[in-house]
């Protein structure tokens, strides 16, 4: 499947439509102090939302595949958590797994969380060949 998402500007300065071809609408906006409305989430939030979302989707399917016993999945993810490091970014996340599972489950669904396809393509080398109309 190939991924793509469109971002459009309008008539609010900093505030943009995101859409994707499912037909899916969603918005991006900087804070006040940096001149935006503060509508929406910057597009930071939305790359470390996007980490978030994919662990927590990630770890609840492997676990139903597994039929384990996980309720409950909670992720937070922070961007340079104590400034930025001297080696590069760093994002940190925590995860909270709810349900009756054992340390070996719990284990295995870290495993699985390191394998999450944004966590992937945060991780290695990525190319963004750019071009201009």
């Amino acid at each position: 499947m190939t991924h793509s998402a469109r971002a459009q500007s309008g008539n609010t300065p900093y505030r943009v439509t995101l859409t994707d071809p499912q037909g899916h609408v969603w918005y991006a906006d900087e804070p006040l102090d940096k001149g935006g409305a503060d509508t929406a989430p910057g597009p930071l939030q939305i790359v470390l939302s996007a980490l978030a979302a994919c662990t927590t989707v990630t770890l609840q399917m492997y676990a139903a595949r597994k039929q384990w016993p996980l309720t409950g999945v909670q992720v937070d993810v922070q961007l340079n958590p104590d400034g930025v490091p001297a080696a590069g970014n760093q994002i940190t996340r925590h995860i909270t797994l709810q349900g009756d599972l054992d340390d070996e489950q719990r284990q295995r669904l870290l495993q699985v969380a390191q394998a999450c396809p944004v966590h992937k393509l945060l991780e290695g080398p990525v190319q963004i060949p750019t071009t201009l109309d």
